[in-house]
Protein backbone atom coordinates (compact mmCIF):
# COMPACT_ATOMS: atom_id res chain seq x y z
CA UNK A 1 0.00 0.00 0.00
CA UNK A 2 3.01 2.40 0.77
CA UNK A 3 4.65 1.61 -2.78
CA UNK A 4 1.17 2.66 -4.57
CA UNK A 5 1.24 5.46 -2.71
CA UNK A 6 4.84 6.77 -3.40
CA UNK A 7 4.42 5.43 -6.78
CA UNK A 8 1.33 7.53 -7.19
CA UNK A 9 3.25 10.42 -5.94
CA UNK A 10 6.37 10.47 -7.84
CA UNK A 11 4.10 9.37 -11.20
CA UNK A 12 3.74 13.01 -11.58
CA UNK A 13 6.32 14.97 -13.61
CA UNK A 14 6.20 17.91 -11.45
CA UNK A 15 6.57 15.54 -8.30
CA UNK A 16 9.37 14.06 -10.03
CA UNK A 17 11.25 17.27 -10.27
CA UNK A 18 10.58 18.48 -6.53
CA UNK A 19 12.03 15.03 -5.43
CA UNK A 20 15.16 15.40 -7.94
CA UNK A 21 15.60 18.88 -6.03
CA UNK A 22 15.03 17.69 -2.91
CA UNK A 23 17.29 14.80 -3.48
CA UNK A 24 20.19 17.41 -4.49
CA UNK A 25 19.61 19.27 -1.66
CA UNK A 26 19.70 17.03 1.02
CA UNK A 27 23.19 15.45 -0.64
CA UNK A 28 24.20 19.06 -0.10
CA UNK A 29 23.44 19.34 3.40
CA UNK A 30 25.04 16.09 4.39
CA UNK A 31 28.53 16.77 2.31
CA UNK A 32 28.16 20.27 4.30
CA UNK A 33 27.74 18.47 7.46
CA UNK A 34 30.36 16.20 7.00
CA UNK A 35 32.64 18.59 6.16
CA UNK A 36 32.13 20.38 9.30
CA UNK A 37 32.51 17.59 11.40
CA UNK A 38 36.26 16.58 9.32
CA UNK A 39 37.12 20.51 10.05
CA UNK A 40 36.27 19.82 13.54
CA UNK A 41 38.50 16.62 13.73
CA UNK A 42 41.27 18.47 12.09
CA UNK A 43 41.21 21.61 14.75
CA UNK A 44 41.46 19.50 17.70
CA UNK A 45 44.05 17.32 16.18
CA UNK A 46 46.02 20.49 15.23
CA UNK A 47 45.70 22.10 18.92
CA UNK A 48 46.45 18.81 19.92
CA UNK A 49 49.68 18.57 18.02
CA UNK A 50 50.40 22.47 19.04
CA UNK A 51 49.99 22.09 22.73
CA UNK A 52 52.44 18.84 22.43
CA UNK A 53 55.10 20.70 20.63
CA UNK A 54 54.14 23.81 23.28
CA UNK A 55 55.21 21.42 25.79
CA UNK A 56 58.38 18.95 24.09
CA UNK A 57 59.85 23.11 23.51
CA UNK A 58 58.98 24.05 27.08
CA UNK A 59 60.65 20.84 28.36
CA UNK A 60 63.39 20.97 26.23
CA UNK A 61 64.31 24.57 27.14
CA UNK A 62 63.83 23.74 30.95
CA UNK A 63 66.26 20.46 30.53
CA UNK A 64 68.57 22.41 29.27
CA UNK A 65 69.21 24.76 31.30
CA UNK A 66 68.93 22.75 33.74
CA UNK A 67 72.45 21.34 32.80
CA UNK A 68 73.70 24.54 32.39
CA UNK A 69 73.48 25.26 36.06
CA UNK A 70 74.88 22.26 37.40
Amino acid sequence: MIAALLTGFAASPCMRVALRYCAVVLAVILFLLALRRSGERTGRLAERLETRLRTSVTGASQSSGFAHNN
